[in-house]
């Protein structure tokens, strides 16, 4: 946090705001003049040209810039001795869209390989706490879920990609049922019961369908079991991807694993591969605390750009309105949205709110920023953030903690009791909105290459809605796997054992050197900074990637 921020006094911010009315201030810019003044995404240093590459004079965040025009971390000579493993479809990544995508593959046929950088379930997924949006309502429709969609993504969004998603909500759920999952029920008129469905944060309808609020958790629960059951998936836990491999052709064929608990390279041949790494969040873009799970690093990313891959809105990112501001070893763990849907309201430090709770996540996190940056935010320790009044929340519905899980989980690790005593909170770098084009069936420009998650763009444009994550990594997690699958009996050049190598990693060092583009950087980073972690050292490596 930066320590020349001012603003209220705790102790003087808390009285405010309990002798408040919470009377709505009614001067919040509009729309794009706010987030044009305070949101990360739109600040001048946030975007550079890429110089070289499929996406050659797009816009990049410029730590993300960095990592795509690296150098690699091995060459040809490290695989030298190296395990060979043959799969049908390789998936890289074990979040929801890796599970998907895996268990998809497998009802269409094929065998596959799950390679898990620490283990599956380990993820973005499991903290996905708000729910999952699909238009199940009798109120609702598939239109108004497209055009919500559309809307809170600025108009940027893939028209296709979007119409497919929202298409597949019904199905998803009916899906996730099937195979086990949970999800909160409340009866109708008549006694019976149907899914419960809640507003989210730029959306007409109520249309969230959540379990407590730990959906994300539950979610990957089923996923999990129904993974380590199938037979014909094979995990690889604690093995990242390093690189990708590509043939005489230009073809994905493959990619080298990493071994961490054997500390060896291996080299896993594929008839297809799909890249559901996830996003980019530990990275800790603009300076800003992340609730990103611990292996979010852009691997994907970094090795689809190397295979020619294009790429889109990379210089879009979400930053979630309510993460933890206090105390300071928590700082940006995710308080889920679900608890701005039951009613709790931001009130700063002068006993204000300051605007409506349920705009979309970048027009509240942008309007938070403006809080602390005028000086109207709560200042305690070095933190400085605003706060969420729980106290009035659990004074008007007492049961909401039993509903609301993960708050009264996170509260307690703050030592607080959200009853008494509010929540202190501050944006947090939360998801990436781009990454690699895809068309309906996840596949990349690059053929053998397929994404799903939040390593691919277009769903969401430039501002994800609550609810639409869960959807997507499931509706294209399972078309990418059942395309991938059934797309080795289709294609033209049929599979046939070879090593693969890097000649698209050489190709694009050497487009660097033409253009004088000398980085010492190395990717992918596989684990943030303060990690420490060096794969060479650590698998005993002699010489340096060339």
């Amino acid at each position: 946090m930066n320590p020349n921020v001012t603003g209220i006094a705790y102790e003087q911010a808390l009285q405010a705001l309990r002798d408040s009315k919470l009377e709505m201030r009614s001067d919040l810019p509009p729309k794009e003049m706010l987030l044009n003044g305070y949101h990360p995404d739109y600040r001048a240093d946030a975007r550079v040209k890429l110089p070289v590459g499929a996406n050659a004079g797009s816009d990049c965040h410029p730590e993300l810039a960095k990592l795509l025009l690296s150098r690699p971390l091995i060459d040809d000579f490290d695989l030298a001795g190296a395990e060979h493993l043959d799969t049908d479809v390789l998936v890289i990544g074990g979040g929801g869209a890796g599970a998907a995508a895996a268990l998809a593959a497998t009802e269409a046929g094929a065998p596959v390989i799950i390679a898990n950088k620490l283990r599956i379930g380990d993820s973005n997924t499991v903290m996905a706490e708000g729910g999952i949006q699909a238009a199940v309502g009798e109120e609702d429709s598939l239109q108004q879920h497209y055009e919500d969609t559309l809307k809170g993504g600025h108009h940027a969004g893939n028209k296709e990609l979007i119409a497919q998603m929202v298409t597949d909500g019904p199905s998803v759920i009916r899906w996730l049922i099937g195979i086990g999952m949970n999800f909160d029920m409340v009866k109708d008129e008549g006694n019976s019961k149907r899914l419960q469905r809640k507003r989210a944060g730029g959306t007409t309808i109520p249309r969230i369908l959540c379990y407590r609020d730990f959906t994300g958790l539950e979610l990957m629960r089923v996923l999990r079991e129904a993974v380590e059951l199938e037979r014909r998936i094979t995990q690889l836990n604690r093995c990242p991807a390093v690189e990708l491999l590509s043939d005489e052709h230009g073809h994905c064929v493959g990619a080298v694993l990493y071994d961490l608990e054997r500390r060896k390279l291996l080299v896993a041949h594929a008839k297809a591969v799909i890249l559901a790494t996830g996003g980019s969040g530990r990275l800790h873009l603009q300076g800003f605390a992340t609730s990103n799970h611990y292996g979010a690093t852009a691997d994907g990313l970094v090795m689809a750009y190397r295979m020619g891959a294009k790429l889109r809105d990379m210089d879009s990112f979400q930053y979630h309105p309510t993460g933890v501001a206090y105390p300071a070893h928590l700082v940006g763990v995710l308080i889920s949205e679900a608890v701005r849907s039951a009613g709790t309201h931001l009130v700063n430090g002068l006993g204000e709110r300051f605007v409506d709770e349920l705009q979309p996540r970048d027009v509240v996190a942008a309007a938070i920023l403006r809080e602390v940056a005028e000086g109207r935010g709560v200042v305690r320790g070095k933190q400085v953030g605003v706060f969420l009044d729980t106290p009035r929340l659990i004074a008007k519905d007492p049961d909401v903690l039993k509903r609301l899980v993960s708050l009264a989980h996170v509260a307690h690790k703050c030592g607080i009791d959200p009853a008494v005593e509010p929540m202190l909170i501050h944006p947090t770098l939360h998801y990436q909105n781009g990454g690699m084009e895809i068309d309906g069936n996840g596949a990349t420009s690059i053929p053998g290459l397929y994404g799903a998650g939040e390593v691919t763009g277009g769903i969401h444009g430039r501002n994800r809605l609550m609810g639409n994550a869960l959807l997507d990594i499931i509706s294209f997690g399972r078309r990418a796997g059942e395309a991938a699958a059934k797309g080795i009996v289709r294609s033209d050049h049929p599979f046939q054992k070879k090593r693969g190598g890097f000649a698209h990693v050489y190709n694009l060092q050497r487009e660097l050197t033409r253009a004088g583009i000398k980085s010492e950087t190395k990717a992918p980073v596989l684990y943030p900074n303060y990690g420490t972690f060096d794969l060479r050292e650590h698998a005993g490596l002699q010489e340096g990637a060339k």
